[in-house]
């Protein structure tokens, strides 16, 4: 609160003379002056800057400051999830594309809340003239970011509405053509109005260290088309979750209980009539399982959105209707002066001529918790689990990898020696045994397969029989009253047994 007395001229405390500030810069719409008749004439007083220091109580600086510590908290809250999903796999966060958009836009709308923390920047231009974007780059910044963030949010929730919408309403599952337009649409709307709004609007110093949009051109410029794509998001949500429940009740009024046919099978014809409750449930719990929690986040984020618009259109109406018509806050002027600036005794009667301070309080705390929301909702309970064994595998000790064969042979080095190195006798290659040995024949039996001349060794000609088990061409059966298979010396290569001798012989 300003309470110098440079600048009072003829008006009395707790005003400032408005001839003694002859500078242009801030915003001059934010001053709060009346004229005051005088002896000399009518003349301009203006309350000092902040005006909130006048029309609110001692304690009301603090709630702007703890919303901006509670957005920092969210901010932490946000920047770990968008990190879990970059991080993390995809079967322990289930990120989307529209998932991490939205929380990029709930970043961005915190930091508008947050930058001032870092600057404390000075919220009056002079004494009676509060700082605007053109005349404080803190303000311009925070400003840009609370219009961007809060359009975007909205923005955001409406092409998630749509999705979801189009998926369980009329079964369409977003393509590349749906994921182009809707980074154009989440995006492109929120920079569009946005620069409307800074460029036709502005914004300044109203409560606190965030600087919000003025009241000039600000319902037609940013709340009204704000409030549309609010609108109609909240009855694409509504519309969804109502013809969840319409299927359901539908097939539980229709299930007569013949979901069999005459040959006792299920019928499924594809008609939403055939469907049974305990299926039609089993649809729509599947549908809500999954997609509860992002519905649930943005109605959130929509409904504060919405009542930090209502809160500033109402408290735009009310100041403007004070501009007009002074003898509303002539009581509360009167007790200002009567009691020489003492705001304390006054308060009572500064009802009715702004927003009230729990509604101030209350839109400010809800806006600041949009991340905690963020993080309860879209954060899944296996993102820890997933974080412990990220850890773990990333900072827990390398052991060097040892062969097996490398321990079993370390205590004998002669199985690396060279491979030229003389071998020892006690590594001399072993004849291999033979493992299968043919049936014991006798003399005469060996004689008749030894061969007696060097033509024994070289045959001339050498007859291919083909086998009788060859597929390599069709054969017909066999016919005749064996159908089995023949015990042919020939095919079978078998030495012929003499029933004589009970030898075999050769062929």
């Amino acid at each position: 609160m300003a309470n110098t007395t440079e600048g009072r001229g003829s008006c009395v405390a707790p005003f400032l003379q408005l001839s003694h500030f002859p500078s242009r810069k801030g915003y001059l719409p934010g001053r709060f002056c009346a004229p005051v008749p005088s002896l000399g004439g009518s003349i301009e007083c203006c309350l000092p800057c902040p005006v909130t220091d006048w029309i609110y109580s001692g304690n009301f600086e603090t709630i702007p400051k703890a919303s901006n510590w509670l957005n920092v908290a969210g901010m932490v809250c946000t920047v770990s999830l968008l990190i879990s999903f970059f991080v993390l796999p995809v079967e322990k966060t289930s990120r989307h594309y529209l998932t991490v958009c939205f929380i990029v836009a709930v970043c961005i709308l915190q930091l508008g809340f947050i930058i001032p923390l870092g600057a404390q920047p000075e919220q009056c231009h002079d004494a009676i003239t509060p700082n605007d974007m053109y005349s404080d780059l803190t303000c311009a910044f925070s400003g840009a970011c609370l219009l961007a963030g809060g359009f975007a949010a909205i923005s955001w929730g409406f092409v998630r509405s749509v999705s979801i919408h189009l998926q369980i309403c009329w079964q369409v599952v977003p393509g590349h053509k749906f994921f182009w337009g809707s980074l154009l649409a989440g995006w492109g709307i929120p920079i569009l109005f946005g620069s409307i709004a800074l460029a036709r609007t502005g914004v300044s110093y109203r409560f606190g260290d965030t600087c919000h949009i003025n009241h000039d051109k600000a319902l037609q410029d940013y709340w009204g088309p704000l409030l549309a794509f609010a609108a109609v998001s909240t009855i694409l949500q509504f519309a969804t979750v109502g013809y969840c429940i319409r299927v359901y009740i539908r097939a539980l009024f229709r299930d007569d209980g013949k979901s069999q046919n005459s040959s006792g099978l299920p019928s499924y014809n594809g008609s939403i009539r055939t469907v049974t409750a305990r299926q039609a449930y089993r649809r729509v719990h599947e549908a809500i399982a999954v997609q509860w929690r992002g519905i649930v986040v943005v109605v959130i984020i929509i409904v504060n959105v919405v009542f930090l618009a209502v809160v500033f259109v109402s408290m735009d109406n009310t100041e403007q209707a004070v501009m007009r018509n002074f003898g509303k806050a002539r009581p509360w002027l009167t007790c200002l002066v009567i009691n020489g600036g003492d705001k304390n005794l006054c308060l009572d009667k500064v009802k009715g001529l702004t927003t009230s301070e729990p509604t101030v309080m209350a839109v400010l705390i809800l806006m600041s918790l949009n991340g905690i929301w963020t993080l309860l909702f879209l954060g899944r309970a296996s993102m820890i689990p997933a974080w412990i064994e990220l850890i773990r595998t990333r900072f827990a000790r390398k052991h060097d990898f040892v062969s097996v064969d490398a321990r079993r042979y370390s205590a004998n080095t002669r199985p690396y020696e060279m491979i030229t190195s003389p071998p020892q006798s006690a590594y001399t290659p072993k004849v291999p045994e033979a493992a299968v040995t043919s049936p014991s024949l006798d003399g005469d039996t060996i004689a008749a397969f030894s061969p007696q001349t060097p033509k024994d060794y070289f045959p001339q000609d050498a007859k291919y029989v083909s086998p009788t088990m060859s597929f390599s061409t069709p054969r017909p059966p066999s016919s005749g009253k064996h159908h089995g298979r023949e015990w042919n010396p020939i095919n079978t290569y078998a030495r012929p047994w003499s029933p004589g001798t009970g030898k075999a012989g050769m062929i």
